[in-house]
């Protein structure tokens, strides 16, 4: 019989064994209960590279004469030990890399993560210590932040001749449904006081230790409940004085009376803060930070300008915005200073038929200002502001800044601040 296939066929394989059992099989199986000895130093696991060392070395340069000098446990007194504050600074400065706000979460970063521990080198740390240390040291956030642009500007990096500045709505640690009118916040007031008086009268009552403890806590969270809802009182006169419409109920929040209803970029309006960010266009570093409750940006021009003055002593040849800014008062005060404005015009709105004029009356330094953004230079040097406000906003969300985790503005302004004090660690942004 002849073959037909078109290639040769070859002897057919062999039939595979069956597997063996698992029984027949070695194998390696973990032995967990064995007692091992380990010898090793936390320095020798992180490698030279490493992006901690980095965040360690700048806490190392950095000027904390202020926060020694508030410590009471010096040598030849007694007292225990107080944590280094360049340890705290190096775990916030590397938890804001990290994108990590909580500090109960970087309390336990501290006790699991190589690269936390290896800053505590072995320093016990908790979460209130760092919560508190965030908030004390606000001013010494910002004095780093100074300090670092100015040994930056010595160096030549940083000229400070063309600043972009721009707004960034960021969200607050308040829901919607804390936020009260005038009647709720009172009857919340009376409240407040009657059950922080009975837990008190309770308190003093009561001889039994363990029960003193819980009443103690209980009226503690009475007393500042009733210190939110007396911020709040506070704060309600001048959100009704701002209310365009009167039909509108003034109402503030209860949870952090700080925070104000703003519309976001996704078109929606939630509880938030608004960070405004002044940014060198050569560098692309932070110069200077605030942090405001007012969700509009038309009269924090000159503010800007002034901040740079009284932090880093020069006021910047010129200041990149976008049309939020557009105020002829901010206009005319930041032209005095010598500083050159660039900033598109709006478009006519309302009864104003002349399309070069968005001002009724137009003095002569704001006719200035529409002159020249109409030219190519202008728009050419408008550029800039994208290409360094967008982009360290975009750096800043990356960061985790899209939630305050913080409440009331002066823990806000902290935490924003920190965002800050990182910039030049970072050897994305900046390498000196």
């Amino acid at each position: 019989m002849t073959d037909d296939t078109l290639f040769p066929v070859g002897p057919a394989k062999p039939k595979a064994e069956p597997p063996a059992a698992e029984s027949e099989c070695r194998l390696a199986l973990p032995v967990r209960n064995q007692v091992e000895v380990q010898l090793y130093d936390l320095d020798s696991l992180i490698p030279p590279d490493h992006q901690v060392r980095v965040v360690w070395g700048y806490a190392e340069r950095a000027d904390l004469t202020d926060v020694y000098a508030k410590f009471k446990a010096v040598a030849g007194r007694p007292g225990r030990a107080a944590i280094d504050p360049r340890i705290m600074l190096a775990l916030w400065l590397y938890a804001t890399i990290e994108g990590v706000g909580s500090a109960r979460a970087l309390a336990k970063l501290c006790e699991n993560s190589l690269p936390y521990r290896w800053i505590c080198g072995g320093v016990s740390v908790n979460y209130h210590t760092l919560a508190d240390f965030r908030v004390e040291c606000e001013s010494v956030f910002e004095e780093l932040l100074i300090d670092g642009v100015a040994s930056l500007r010595a160096a030549g990096a940083v000229t400070l001749n063309r600043v972009a500045h721009d707004g960034m709505r960021v969200r607050a640690s308040a829901g919607a449904n804390s936020f009260r009118g005038k009647d709720t916040l009172d009857r919340f007031m009376q409240e407040a006081k009657e059950q922080v008086e009975t837990l008190r009268r309770e308190l003093d009552e009561n001889p039994v230790a363990s029960d003193a403890r819980i009443k103690a806590a209980k009226e503690r969270a009475a007393r500042e409940r009733q210190e939110r809802v007396a911020a709040a009182l506070q704060q309600y006169a001048s959100v009704k004085k701002k209310k365009k419409d009167p039909k509108k109920k003034a109402r503030v929040s209860t949870t952090d009376p700080d925070a104000r209803w703003m519309r976001m970029a996704d078109g929606g309006s939630r509880p938030s803060y608004n960070v405004q960010f002044s940014t060198d266009t050569q560098s692309q570093l932070i110069v200077g930070v605030e942090v405001i409750n007012g969700g509009s940006d038309s009269d924090q021009l000159e503010p800007a300008v002034r901040r740079i003055q009284q932090a880093h002593g020069v006021t910047p040849r010129e200041i990149l915005v976008d049309g939020g800014y557009v105020n002829q008062k901010m206009i005319e005060a930041v032209a005095a200073e010598g500083c050159t404005i660039y900033m598109p015009v709006p478009a006519p709105s309302g009864q104003r038929t002349c399309k070069d004029r968005p001002f009724i009356s137009e003095t002569p330094r704001v006719t200035e200002w529409r002159e020249r953004m109409g030219t190519k230079e202008a728009k050419t040097i408008y550029k800039d502001r994208a290409a360094s406000s967008e982009c360290v906003n975009a750096l800043a969300r990356n960061r985790r800044l899209q939630q305050f985790n913080v409440r009331g503005r002066r823990k806000v302004r902290a935490v924003a601040l920190l965002c800050c004090t990182h910039w030049p660690t970072t050897s994305c942004e900046l390498r000196v």
